[in-house]
């Protein structure tokens, strides 16, 4: 096989040489000019904003204050519940259930909720689709739900469910069992 600087040039061959280096040039500047205005233009957006504020605001409130607030306000409007035991470990999370009459369930509960709002400072939580309201207060939210239909004579079943936004972080949150350590490992004798 010959050597390419041993080949002999041709006429034909410099000017293929010449126009393929003339259509590269004007493609490798535009690449260059469109890099640098990609750069530029995504330089703002992509700045340091430092970092990001808190998810709620306050101090976190533990668990049984929650327990006990929403409890209160449900019992004032006739609804009575239970705290179930929260099994669910490394996460913040409550439920509080029980029965009503079915013709007023949907007014007493919308009546605690307001009363949540009212007296103890809670806020409208975010829409959720269906017949469950919401509320937000510090590092935690609320979920109140009650069936839209009950079997004729049963009482109407009441959910409240309460999550902690920084589960691992609420020093009332539920944490996993830690793992034994590893025995430290002594060098054998020479």
């Amino acid at each position: 096989m010959a050597d390419w600087s041993a080949a002999p040039r041709t006429r034909r061959t410099d000017t293929i040489v010449r126009r393929r280096r003339a259509r590269t040039a004007p493609a490798s500047l535009a690449m260059a000019v469109l890099t640098a205005a990609t750069a530029t233009a995504c330089a703002f957006p992509l700045r340091d904003l430092g970092p990001l504020p808190p998810r709620y605001s306050g101090p976190p409130l533990s668990a049984d204050t929650v327990v006990s607030e929403m409890t209160a306000v449900l019992a004032a409007e006739g609804v009575t519940v239970q705290r179930e035991p929260s099994a669910v470990l490394g996460r913040c999370f409550e439920r509080l259930s029980g029965r009503h009459a079915p013709q007023t369930v949907e007014a007493a509960v919308k009546a605690a909720v307001a009363r949540a709002r009212s007296e103890h400072g809670w806020q409208d939580g975010p829409d959720v689709a269906g017949e469950e309201l919401t509320l937000t207060k510090g590092n935690w939210t609320v979920m109140a739900g009650f069936a839209a239909e009950v079997p004729a004579g049963g009482q109407a079943p009441v959910v409240i469910s309460l999550t902690c936004v920084d589960g691992e972080d609420n020093p009332a949150a539920p944490t996993a069992p830690a793992a034994p350590s590893a025995p430290a490992l002594a060098p054998a004798p020479t």
